[in-house]
């Protein structure tokens, strides 16, 4: 249920692989995390967990699915992973449950304790890494679990992203369709906060706000391609919403989309600002800040 965006590595990173991290190496790792706790760590860094199998440090995975299992006493669309790069300095194997090093280990001159997969220590088979020193550890990015197609009369929790200006003015009286658009008239919103945080494209990030609302879809059509017979024309054949899945070719961002003709399905529940400088908030909601 999750999906890593193709992307590229930066500079001295080493793709996954299930073979042992080599020291002094830099790796791309995983870290599954709660939203709130995950705008904590933009704004002052990861903290050491106080302790775990592996005892004090930062637990990740280079195993993106092992990641995404976390916090695992929350729903998928409360979770969040994020993205990191880890300079691993010494590692250390710890591959059976009485290594004699399993909580030691940095005691011991190491500055990782790896987990390899299938040694019987996690339930879940995948491999896990603790670093002991949160300053090794640089955040890249978020990525949120993919977006299933909108069913028939539900209601979702989607974003739109605009100016404070007009924000005031939906707040004062409601959504205004768009005249137009890649799928007609409707009011433009997305699943993905990622995606509504991007919008206008021509305003620097701080003059943004994104607008938390509540849709009832009512009934939903999928529109997966430039060339589809409704794009445009979805409501005139007794449809709610226009549903553009992510990676399917329409959007460049590979972000999902969605058109509601009628703004009276729509119930705004607060709103976002963000700024690459720091992470706000309002109206006591957690915020992405793109970029980060």
């Amino acid at each position: 249920m999750w999906a890593e965006d193709d992307f590229t590595l930066p500079y001295g990173s080493v793709r996954l692989g299930l073979s042992e991290p080599q020291d002094g190496n830099t790796y791309v790792m995983y870290h599954g995390t709660s939203w709130q706790a995950a705008n904590q760590i933009l704004k002052t860094g990861f903290r050491q967990s106080h302790g775990g199998m592996l005892g004090r440090g930062v637990y990740l995975s280079r195993d993106l699915q092992k990641a995404s299992r976390y916090p695992l006493d929350l729903l998928e669309h409360q979770r969040v992973v994020i993205r990191v790069n880890v300079n691993v300095g010494k590692v250390k194997r710890i591959d059976y449950q009485y290594h004699p090093l399993r909580t030691t280990w940095h005691e011991n001159g190491y500055d990782t304790a790896w987990v390899p997969p299938n040694c019987g220590m996690v339930k879940s088979g995948l491999e896990e890494d603790c670093v002991w020193d949160p300053n090794r550890i640089t955040v890249l990015d978020f990525i949120q679990p993919n977006m299933q197609q909108s069913q028939y009369g539900k209601t979702y929790v989607m974003y739109h992203g605009t100016t404070r200006q007009a924000a005031g003015k939906i707040r004062a009286s409601g959504f205004l369709p768009s005249p137009g658009g890649m799928l007609g008239r409707g009011v433009y919103l997305s699943r993905d906060l990622m995606k509504a945080s991007r919008y206008p494209l021509d305003l620097p990030e701080h003059q943004r706000v994104v607008l938390r609302v509540k849709v009832n879809v009512g009934k939903v059509k999928r529109i997966d391609n430039q060339y589809h017979p409704l794009r445009t024309t979805w409501h005139e054949n007794g449809y709610d919403t226009a549903w553009v899945p992510p990676n399917c070719g329409m959007v460049k961002s590979g972000l999902e989309e969605d058109c509601v003709w009628d703004p009276k399905r729509i119930t705004i529940k607060s709103s976002y600002s963000s700024s690459k400088q720091n992470v706000k908030k309002v109206d006591l909601i957690l915020v992405y800040s793109p970029g980060l």
